[in-house]
């Protein structure tokens, strides 16, 4: 029962942390286009500045949150931080499926 619970809570991280991380990214491409296109207007310059500080802010407590739940996890014996793994085509190695 419990192993199913870590399982849960694996899965809800690694969707969660991936979501912000392409929330991220689009925020930056978003906040980009708009600083490039601004031209000379003081106000969209203005709007695409505070594009780009939100999406470093959403970086910065991505990254908090996933330190801390590093720390829970190492506290409560728990692996929280195995969603970073990479898996290629033609690699079957241990956390791909």
């Amino acid at each position: 029962m419990l192993g199913d619970f870590q399982g849960l809570i694996e899965n809800v991280t690694q969707m969660a942390l991936r979501a912000i991380g392409i929330a991220v990214m689009v925020m930056f491409l978003i906040g980009g286009f708009q600083y490039l296109s601004a031209g000379g207007d003081k106000e969209a310059t203005q709007r695409a500045s505070k594009t780009l500080t939100f999406a470093i802010g959403g970086l910065i407590l991505a990254l908090s949150a996933w330190i801390i739940l590093k720390l829970i996890g190492d506290f409560v014996g728990i692996d929280f931080t195995n969603i970073f793994q990479v898996c290629l085509p033609a690699y079957s190695g241990p956390g791909c499926i």
